[in-house]
């Protein structure tokens, strides 16, 4: 399993688009048309946007989605006039970017690749990278901010959408914790089991250290955070943040 669960997530995440996940619904005309127009936001966590102060003037960054397909975010900086490449591995998501793309008529280089292995990019080639919750699928972060410090300019944001791990501790209605830290089912066959019987495909806790401390250690700048709640279910209706967005710059 080590070796090919990125294949099955990969999978896993097509039939949830085609079954209609929240996160894999492309943006409708008149959003991208409100972008065109300067009004617009864009998730890292579930529920708060993006302070737009984190991105700056886009128009002409090269701006690089990373696992972040499904025709939300690239969409919306190409109408605020930045360079866009997305990456992901998913075929859905990727069709959702070309969809919109489309339609709406902008150019974006679109990339099926798997980010636990070298990003498929020149040294330095991006100003910025947008990155949506995802690296939850993945089981080891720290060399994935190694690889964003070495395709971002010197001078370049990196922006994160982070999972802090309470998830992972409780059973599924969120009411009793059942798992201890870390979470990684390819060591634990019980957590595996869970796994499977939830459907939420092969998933890691990851903590700040790694998580945050991955990023100083590969060359970054936390210049701002936020934490954010699940949108929904119990957890959330305590206001108990579960995940945390930051921005960072390469030093």
């Amino acid at each position: 399993m080590s070796s090919n669960y990125q294949d099955l997530n990969s999978k896993t995440i097509d039939r949830w688009v085609d079954e209609g996940w929240e996160w894999g619904i492309p943006i409708d005309h008149q959003t991208y048309v409100d972008a065109l127009n300067g009004k617009w936001n864009v998730n890292l966590t579930p529920v708060r946007y993006v302070p737009h102060s984190w991105f700056g003037n886009l128009a002409g960054l090269k701006v690089l989605g990373l696992a972040s397909g499904g025709g939300q975010q690239m969409p919306v900086f190409a109408a605020l006039g930045a360079e866009c490449t997305v990456l992901d591995y998913s075929d859905r998501q990727l069709e959702s970017e070309a969809l919109v793309s489309k339609r709406e008529g902008y150019g974006i280089r679109i990339v099926k690749a798997d980010m636990t292995r070298r990003l498929p990019f020149s040294d330095g080639e991006f100003d910025l990278i947008f990155h949506p919750v995802s690296n939850c699928y993945i089981e080891k972060v720290e060399p994935l901010f190694l690889e964003c410090a070495r395709v971002l300019k010197k001078g370049g944001v990196l922006l994160c959408g982070l999972d802090n791990g309470i998830n992972y501790i409780f059973d599924e209605k969120e009411k009793e914790i059942v798992n201890g830290l870390p979470f990684n089912p390819l060591k634990n066959a019980q957590q595996m089991k869970l796994l499977e019987e939830e459907d939420c495909g092969i998933q890691f806790s990851h903590t700040l250290e790694e998580q945050i401390g991955g990023q100083l250690k590969a060359g970054f700048m936390l210049t701002d955070i936020y934490e954010d709640t699940n949108g929904e279910g119990n957890l959330h209706e305590l206001n108990i943040p579960s995940f945390i967005a930051t921005r960072a710059v390469l030093k």
